[in-house]
Parts: C-alpha cells; structure tokens; sequence
C-alpha cells in the first residue's frame, strides 16, 4: 500500500497554486459563502451556455416593448378612424348594391316608368332644367320660384353664357344615362363608394361639398355642381374635374354674381356687402361651362313636398331635394348617395366632411327635412330611384 502523506499544489518555479480550486477546497468555507457562490455559477452557466434561451428572452423583451410603445405613435382619431372603416367595409351590402346596379344594362326610361303609381308623379316630369334664350317663359314668381323682377339681371347672365341650354352630351338623344346625385350626408363617410361613384354617366354634387381628399367614399369627377354665390367652393382644385356648374338663383343679385364670374368683371364693393356670406370672385371654368338652373325646378319640387309637410307653409326645398328632381330629368336611371338626415341620432355626422353632429339640424327653419325625407322614401320604395347608402 502507497499512502501519500502530503499533495502539493503549488508550482514549484513560483510557488503559485496550480489548482485554485482544490485550494479553496481545502480552507473552511462558512455555508452561506458557498450559497453564494454556487448561485452566481448557476446563473452564468445559464445564460452562457444555453443561447436559445437568451436569444428567446431578447425576442420576449423587444416584443413587450413594442406592444407597449407602438401604439403611442398613433392618436386617437387615427386609430378610432381605422376602427370605424373596418366597420363600414363590413357592410358589403351597399357595395354588392351599387356593383349590381352598374354590371346591367342601362333600362331607358327606368325612372319615368316607375314615376307612374305615384301620385305626384305628373308634377315630376317634363320641367325644364336650365333657362334658355330661345325659351321665355312668363316669370311670375319671385325668386326663387321664378325670375319676376330679375328680368333685366337674367339677360346679361344669358348674353354672356354662349351655350345656355343643355349641351350635347346631356340631351336624352339616342342614348341611355345613369345619374349619381351625391348627398353631403354623414352617412356617406366610411362607404367606400367612390370607385363605384365615379362610373355613372352624370355624377351631380352640392354647393361647396369637397371632393379632394374624399374620393374613397365621394368619388373624384363632377358633371354637374348646384351652387348659389354663397355655396361655391372657393379652393380653385374643387373645379378640376367639373364639367359644369348651375347657378341657383336665391334673389337679382345671385345673377349679377354669375355674370362677374364669367366676364371676370369683379362686382362693386357695394354689392357685395348683400350676400350673406363672403362668395369667390373666380371660378376656373370656361363660360360654356356655367348654366342657370330653371327655376321651375325649385317650384315643381315645393309642390310635391307640400304633400308630405307635416306642417303649413312656405317652406324652400333644399338643393338635394332639387337635384334628385333634375336629374329624373336627365337620366333614365337615378341613384342616391349621401342621403338620409338620421335625427333620432343627433350625436351622428351631418355631413360626410366634417365633424358637425346631426344635432345642428335643429336649428334650422328653412327647409323641411322631415318632408322631403318622406317624399325620397316613395320614390325609393317605388323604384324610382336607387338609394346606395341605405338612409332614406
């Protein structure tokens, strides 16, 4: 038997110790030392050898932090605007609707055929839609019912208008049109129709509604814009796209103004100080461009929504009740868009283009919604016309 009385562990050159660990091995260690120690082995041994784990901790780490930070990059009325799309692209009912309608053939006649069960239907036919030199026509109503006492005003808008009537591409001739009749309605936000808006034949829009910046739910062309002075957009890019603009006349003075706006005379300062509302002095239009609007279209249009008022008297028909009227018309198919005032819902959009709640309605005495939401509603239910937005 060999028995070795002493190990040593020192180098013999320098007297260093060749193996630390059986040198502090050998020295009393107290047990909560040790503890330590064999944590802080652990814990590197973890880490260090195992690199799965701490490339999966780094992507667990980067992951919370994103989930917590991203959304700080976007405000509220981007993410609640995401929300509300989502929604309104749900509903693919309107969409199916307004693809349907524009997969067929154009049905001649559609409108004035299904005009007949209707009981106003007589007074919606065969009026006039712009005024014409070689057509006069006895005025007597004021505006804007009629034109009496703006005789001489209404001659030298028609002397500085070189086509006054329909144009060519308007008249009923040998062809089938359909007419879009886009409403400033709250409604139409989120409908993502502007696609489908932008194929009809005649697309008819109202005073100063925009259309840049909403094409995904408006559309983008014009043929038509109802406008009285006051109304007109002002922003030079609303006219790009715009085949036509129809004055409205309110009272002598709207007259005056279209004239100033195609002979690009500027009123009188005098003048000016009569509308209600500051007007553009410039639309970028050429003169065949602009028409007046007969005013036996207004008139027509109150005497049908007197059937329907709900209470007596002398109530103006608002331009998208005059619209639909025109273009029964122009066109042998009509649909709506943007149409529908929802008040059991004052917390809703007025309109499509700005945040104005559908409480602000109240307050106006002017013209009956009430009325001429019943009147569009027969004309729905009887096939008359088409409503894309499903409000009426």
């Amino acid at each position: 038997m060999v028995t070795l009385n002493h190990l040593s562990v020192e180098d013999p050159d320098n007297s260093s110790s060749l193996l630390p660990e059986a040198a502090e091995a050998a020295t009393p260690t107290p047990v909560s030392h040790r503890q330590r120690l064999v944590t802080r082995t652990d814990s590197r041994e973890f880490f260090l050898s195992r690199s799965e784990n701490l490339a999966f901790s780094l992507v667990l780490l980067i992951g919370c932090y994103s989930a917590i930070l991203i959304p700080a990059y976007f405000s509220l009325d981007r993410v609640a605007t995401l929300s509300n799309d989502y929604q309104h692209t749900k509903d693919l009912v309107l969409l199916n609707r307004s693809a349907s309608l524009l997969s067929g053939p154009c049905q001649p006649r559609w409108c004035l055929n299904h005009l007949k069960p209707l009981s106003c239907s007589a007074g919606l036919q065969d009026i006039p839609v712009f005024v014409q030199q070689d057509r006069p026509a006895s005025w007597d109503l004021a505006p804007p019912l009629g034109l009496q006492g703006s005789e001489e005003h209404l001659a030298l808008a028609l002397a500085s208008l070189p086509e006054p009537g329909l144009p060519p591409s308007l008249r009923r001739e040998g062809s089938c049109r359909r007419c879009m009749v886009v409403g400033s309605g709250g409604v139409l936000h989120g409908s993502h129709l502007g696609a489908h808006i932008d194929q009809y034949d005649i697309i008819i829009r109202l005073n100063n509604a925009p259309v840049p910046g909403f094409e995904r739910d408006a559309g983008s062309r014009t043929t038509i814009r109802l406008i009285y002075p006051e109304g007109a957009p002002h922003s030079a890019n609303e006219y790009k796209k715009t085949t036509m603009v129809a004055l409205v006349v309110f009272k002598s003075l709207d007259l005056d103004w279209l004239t100033s706006v195609i002979t690009k005379q500027p009123l009188s300062f005098w003048s000016k100080m009569w509308f209600w509302r500051k007007v553009v002095d410039d639309i970028p239009l050429r003169p065949e461009n602009f028409r007046i609007l007969h005013p036996e279209i207004i008139h027509k249009t109150g005497q049908v929504l007197k059937k329907y008022a709900l209470k007596q008297g002398n109530m103006v028909p608002t331009l998208g009740a005059n619209a639909v009227v025109m273009a029964l018309q122009l066109c042998d198919q009509v649909s709506l868009a943007g149409f529908g005032y929802d008040m059991q819902h004052p917390e809703a959009r007025l309109h499509y283009y700005e945040t104005i709640r559908m409480d602000a309605m109240k307050a106006q005495v002017v013209h009956d919604v009430s009325a001429e939401k019943l009147f569009l509603r027969d004309l729905v239910a009887a096939g008359a016309v088409t409503d894309l937005t499903g409000a009426l």
